[in-house]
């Protein structure tokens, strides 16, 4: 078996493409029960963000795992199989290990150095587990990941080559500005209740923002944000939760807005920004806009296409703009930062006066250009350091039931020759007895201690695949005895739970 990703992010695809791909959650889980249903794949787990979206898969075949994984990305995220191809990339084996280390060290984020994937593979992780998708190799894989980003973060400066998404989007927000200084004393609207809401309206309380004021669909969670808000920041700043139908009221009281929820349409049009400001929205002037979708929690996707919206979602997604709409100038009266994919706010809200919008399109441009750390040379070199290391683990691990086997086989010759001794010498007492015993157990030990050690030396290495055959076939060693090892190292309740 060999691990295999096949995926598309901001690097090799563009956004409008990320948007209609994107996976919601009920989707992730049908997505890896459906690849596990396939016949290359015995593992999975799904890493989607809002700026990729990766399967990865144990697999038997490289060549029928790749179309098997490329068909299933496409049918799950409803982009066509010929339109999605030349996004894709494939990663096999040891490349595969050294781009999720990559990736969960921020090397492979829009904004290098972020944090924010470390939860993103952990959740991963956790879905895969929950729907039993992830085995031993995903598990192992996915855990080692979590300790690369946070050695990573630990040992380097990597966090001082980049910072939040939203710590990025509010600095593109001040234009150059001390973020600080520019949010001191606004009033800023969190559309949504999630990790990265939270994190948003976490980060907004940080930078000085007099009030916060939390929408979302769930009204619940939204007073749960709110509740974590105002224990953390004490009086310092104002934080409330409303209900989604006043959004439109709340609007005409922000200084800024941040949105990222589930929905699978807009949540904010062009013509709603206008008229919290005041201004006419010609339509005539722009492309149609799309049909704006009821705001969704992640999980409830499924839910809502199945009740009957997915041909407005189709159309809506078929008229958004592809290209990063032009700013308008003047002062700004109101700030908008859309970090949601697919984007939650109509790019055309960013033509009226006084209104700048970032969003993960442009936040993606200005990222191009960001200096890169020294730091980051540091991460490469501990990155191909893990990735040797587990690639040696996972060579040596593979040889471990063999070596188990031999072992487990030569306890029971032991116990059969002492079964005997017992018949043949039955007046041996209990101390004569136990010391032969012993002194037969310490002679095969000390016979197998050292070509097993030596076994799996030399198994952990490139090549070393070879030596569990050689020792089955030299010992003798029944398979099902092997395979029954395996199992049951596989089937711990411990093995690989974060």
């Amino acid at each position: 078996m060999s691990l295999l990703v096949v995926g598309l992010s901001h690097r090799s695809a563009p956004v409008s493409v990320l948007e209609r791909a994107s996976l919601a959650a009920g989707t992730q889980a049908a997505l890896l029960r459906d690849t596990l249903a396939a016949e290359p794949a015995v593992e999975a787990a799904v890493l989607a963000t809002c700026n990729r979206i990766e399967l990865y898969a144990d697999v038997d075949k490289f060549h029928a795992g790749v179309a098997e994984l490329s068909t299933l990305l496409a049918r799950h995220s409803g982009v066509g199989l010929d339109e999605l191809t030349p996004y894709l990339y494939v990663h096999y084996e040891d490349r595969a290990v050294h781009h999720l280390f990559s990736v969960a060290c921020g090397l492979d984020s829009m904004v290098v150095g972020e944090g924010q994937i470390l939860g993103q593979i952990k959740d991963a992780l956790a879905l895969g587990q929950e729907l039993h998708t992830a085995g031993r190799l995903l598990n192992d894989l996915f855990q080692q990941a979590l300790r690369v980003g946070k050695r990573a973060h630990s040992e380097t400066g990597i966090d001082r080559a980049g910072q939040s998404l939203v710590t990025f989007g509010l600095e593109q927000l001040a234009e150059g500005r001390d973020p600080g200084v520019w949010a001191k004393g606004k009033r800023a609207l969190v559309i949504g209740a999630g990790s990265m809401s939270s994190l948003a309206a976490a980060t907004l309380a940080r930078t000085g923002v007099a009030e916060i004021v939390v929408a979302n669909r769930t009204r619940a969670r939204a007073d749960r944000l709110v509740e974590i808000l105002n224990q953390a920041s004490g009086a310092s700043v104002a934080a409330h939760a409303v209900e989604m139908a006043t959004v439109s009221d709340e609007l005409t009281r922000a200084d800024v807005v941040v949105s990222c929820t589930g929905a699978t349409g807009l949540v904010l049009s062009a013509e709603a920004v206008a008229g919290a400001l005041g201004l006419d929205f010609d339509a005539r002037e722009a492309p149609a806009a799309p049909v704006a979708a009821p705001p969704a929690e992640p999980d409830q996707h499924a839910t809502w296409v199945e009740n009957g919206s997915a041909t407005a979602t189709a159309q809506a997604q078929a008229v958004r703009r592809v290209t990063v709409p032009a700013q308008s100038t003047g002062p700004v009266r109101l700030a908008l930062l859309d970090l949601a994919m697919p984007r939650d706010i109509d790019g055309d809200a960013a033509r009226l006066d006084g209104v700048r919008l970032v969003d993960i399109e442009s936040l993606a441009e200005a990222s191009a250009d960001a200096p890169m750390a020294a730091d980051v040379d540091q991460v490469r070199t501990i990155v191909a350091d893990e990735v040797a290391a587990f690639g040696a683990a996972q060579r040596a691990a593979h040889i471990t039931p063999t070596v188990v086997a031999l072992r487990t086989m030569a306890a029971g010759v032991v116990a059969g020759e002492i079964a005997r001794l017992d018949g043949r010498l039955p007046d041996l007492d209990e101390k004569q007895r136990a010391e032969i015993s012993q002194t037969v157990r310490r002679v095969v030990d000390k016979l197998l201690h050292a070509p097993t050690v030596r076994v799996k030396q030399l198994a952990s290495e490139p090549g070393g695949a070879g030596y569990a055959d050689a020792l089955r076939e030299l010992f003798d060693l029944d398979p099902q005895t092997v395979a029954a090892v395996s199992r049951a190292d596989l089937n711990d309740p411990n093995r690989g739970r974060s």
